[in-house]
């Protein structure tokens, strides 16, 4: 694999809270590459290590030891406006519980990363409307979030994520807060927008459904990687993908590692 074809590699990153007696390993040594393009998602149980390592990458933690590449760039080296500059644009990140700004409407949430970074407003509402068509929030755009569903709330932050042509998105636990119908709908848009306009996603879940929309999954346990999926392309149905992760996250406690 030519290194230029790597959008983020992860090498030999720990991460360890505390000191003497109280200290714990929440990462131990993690590696693996991101391809352009790719759905990958980050299984494992509640203290893994998931969350820590997408969070890592997102800079809201900084690794022990080892190092996080995006386009051959290591983000520990930025500061500054440069840090801001891959937060607010390099990035995007979709959190479990929306986040978004309750004294905002929907259209100036989604806009809001541009908003800050003073782009173009002619721009700013061809991307707008591009993402809300995508999404099917073209309805919500003049709502405030408290007269949005769960469903609509988190397509909206999803557009967000996405308004700034990040390099990467981040995805934690996005199904989380949704009922399985809604869970299903944001699949499908991330899913189409994956494939569409390649954008590269980076999901954390616990959730099997929410999973086989990727292309290749990471198991985690006890802050390493104990397990990779990946879907067999082509032939394979999301259904087969589905039943596969489910076998795998039965054997979580069993010690295999290989590729299946």
């Amino acid at each position: 694999m030519n290194i230029s074809n790597k959008l983020l590699q992860v090498k030999g990153v720990h991460k360890t809270y505390g000191e003497g007696q109280s200290e714990t390993s929440a990462l131990k040594g993690v590696t693996f590459d991101v391809l352009p393009g790719e759905f990958l998602g980050i299984m494992g149980v509640s203290g893994s290590g998931k969350t820590t390592l997408l969070n890592c990458i997102a800079t809201m933690l900084k690794p022990t030891s080892g190092e996080i590449l995006l386009e051959g760039q290591s983000i520990s080296s930025f500061k500054g406006s440069q840090l801001a500059k891959y937060r607010g644009s390099r990035i995007g990140y979709l959190f479990q519980e929306f986040e978004l700004l309750d004294n905002l409407i929907a259209r100036e949430n989604i806009v809001l990363p541009l908003s800050i970074h003073k782009e173009n407003s002619k721009n700013q509402e061809l991307q707008l409307q591009n993402l809300a068509k995508q999404f099917d929030i073209e309805d919500v755009l003049e709502k405030f979030p408290y007269q949005m569903s769960g469903g609509q709330k988190q397509r909206v932050a999803a557009a967000r994520a996405l308004i700034s042509n990040p390099s990467i998105v981040l995805a934690d636990e996005p199904t989380g807060a949704l009922d399985t119908k809604n869970a299903k709908v944001l699949m499908e848009k991330l899913s189409f927008v994956n494939q569409r306009n390649e954008t590269t996603i980076l999901m954390v879940t616990h959730d099997a459904n929410a999973a086989s929309y990727c292309s290749r999954i990471l198991f985690i346990q006890d802050g390493v990687i104990f397990h990779e999926l990946r879907k067999k392309v082509p032939g394979e149905t999301q259904n087969a993908f589905y039943e596969r992760i489910l076998t795998v996250l039965a054997q979580l406690g069993g010690g295999s590692r290989h590729v299946l």
